[in-house]
């Protein structure tokens, strides 16, 4: 069964305020153990802030390190879940539920 990455965006402007980002963490819980009972869970994860992030690009025998991001916007990579769904429609509706709970945009994107 193909497997889907469910990438979480979030602005760079910082996390809710504690209660609410709680009450999305018990929301989102609660989603993915729906996740497990279905069998679609495989792993998911939370990123630290893209401010955080390095880049490696490696051209001939130079290689260039970077802080930072890849790519310079107002929303980056946040978190992802990785699920195993019978289609693009099925692992769709995952990323729809998390869309509701965040507020954020889901990309769904099938792996190789």
């Amino acid at each position: 069964m193909p497997q889907y990455l469910l990438g979480i965006y979030q602005p760079d402007s910082g996390a809710p305020e504690p209660e609410v980002l709680a009450d999305i963490a018990a929301r989102l819980e609660a989603v993915t153990d729906e996740m497990k009972a279905a069998g679609a869970w495989v792993f998911s994860g939370g990123l630290h802030p893209a401010a955080a992030a390095k880049v490696v690009r490696a051209s001939g025998d130079d290689v260039l390190y970077t802080d930072g991001p890849f790519a310079e916007g107002k929303e980056h990579l946040g978190g992802f879940t990785i699920v195993t769904a019978p289609d693009s429609a099925a692992a769709t509706d995952w990323a729809r539920r998390i869309s509701e709970i965040t507020t954020l945009p889901v990309e769904v994107r099938e792996f190789h």
